[in-house]
């Protein structure tokens, strides 16, 4: 069994009903003076992320901030993320591949924006969460979202966020798994139920299929000692 336990004031702030703007400075000055850099800070945030169950709106900035910059700018590879930090993402954010809470989707919607590279297995647990809140209504992105039924204009502007520069039609920068989830999102959404601008779209991804997927150089890792901590399922249960 792990034998962590949070220092002060972190202990005391998690016992806490409320995280209050005042309490997020001290965490800030005492806690977290440089900011969350070790897998023991990681585990610091989670802890009281899940402890308080009301906290000040500073705290969403804090913790998206703080859980893509650590993941993204200060574990390997340095400014990009790859297989090891995707699978990490799994096993700490989200429970059978759905990210239930909202602050861990942000951060993760976050590191992808930063980061150099992202792997097309992160956007394509990403997609999934559309897909899986088009199905089933489960999950973070399914309470996020302003419609129950069919396609709206934030799930496009979702999908635009994940993919980037990837739906540019002169290239092929999709994989199979990616073409796949939108698919199905398109098979399965009744056609008086998707917004007008889901057509463009779907038009744009299906003639990706026939087309080799384009190289792209991913990030080599020359060190995985730091990261094999992450994978520990003690320290971030």
């Amino acid at each position: 069994m792990s034998e962590f336990r949070l220092s002060f004031p972190a202990c005391v702030v998690a016992g806490k009903n409320r995280l209050s703007v005042e309490d997020l400075l001290l965490l800030r000055r005492y806690t977290f003076p440089e900011g969350v850099r070790t897998p023991d800070d990681v585990v610091t945030l989670l802890a009281l992320n899940t402890c308080c169950p009301e906290k000040c709106p500073e705290w969403a900035d804090y913790f998206v901030e703080q859980m893509a910059g650590f993941l993204v700018h200060h574990c390997y590879p340095i400014g990009s993320l790859d297989e090891i930090n995707v699978e990490w993402v799994k096993r700490v954010l989200s429970n059978d591949g759905i990210i239930e809470g909202e602050l861990e989707l942000a951060a993760v919607l976050h590191m992808m924006d930063i980061a150099r590279h992202v792997p097309p297995s992160l956007r394509t647990l990403m997609l999934d969460q559309l897909s899986i809140a088009l199905a089933a209504g489960r999950g973070a992105y399914a309470r996020s979202r302003s419609r129950r039924a069919g396609i709206g204009a934030d799930d496009i502007a979702y999908v635009h966020r994940i993919l980037r520069d990837r739906l540019d039609p002169s290239t092929s920068l999709l994989s199979s798994a990616e073409i796949a989830i939108l698919e199905t999102i398109d098979r399965e959404t009744a056609v008086h139920a998707r917004h007008p601008d889901w057509e463009a779209l779907i038009e744009t991804v299906l003639p990706l299929r026939s087309r080799p997927p384009a190289r792209a150089e991913t990030p080599r890792r020359w060190l995985h000692v730091p990261d094999s901590f992450f994978l520990d399922r003690e320290m971030v249960a």
